[in-house]
C-alpha cells in the first residue's frame, strides 16, 4: 500500500477509471452480441436495428480510449457485411 498522498490518490484514480473501462467495453461487447444473436437467428431487421445501435457504442469506444479506432472500423465493416448477406 502506498504512504505517500499522490501515490493514494493514484490508486482512487485507477480503480475508478478501471471501472468505468470495464463497464464500457462490457456495453460493446453486449451491443456486438446482440447484433450477432439477430445475425444467427436470421432477421435482418432486427439485426440491422442492432448494428444501427452498436454503432454508437464501439465508436464510443474509441472516442474514450478503450479501443483503437483501425479495430472499430474493422468490426464494423465486418457487422455491417454479415448483415447485407442475409
Amino acid at each position: 500500500m502506498a504512504n505517500i498522498k499522490s501515490a493514494k490518490k493514484r490508486i482512487r484514480q485507477e480503480q475508478k477509471r478501471t471501472d468505468q473501462n470495464r463497464a464500457r467495453m462490457s456495453r460493446v461487447r453486449s451491443s456486438v452480441r446482440k447484433v450477432e444473436d439477430a445475425i444467427e437467428g436470421g432477421d435482418r431487421k432486427a439485426a440491422e436495428a442492432a448494428l444501427h445501435a452498436a454503432m454508437p457504442e464501439l465508436h464510443r469506444g474509441v472516442t474514450k480510449g478503450v479501443m483503437h479506432k483501425n479495430t472499430v472500423s474493422r468490426k464494423i465493416s465486418r457487422l455491417s457485411k454479415r448483415v447485407k448477406a442475409l
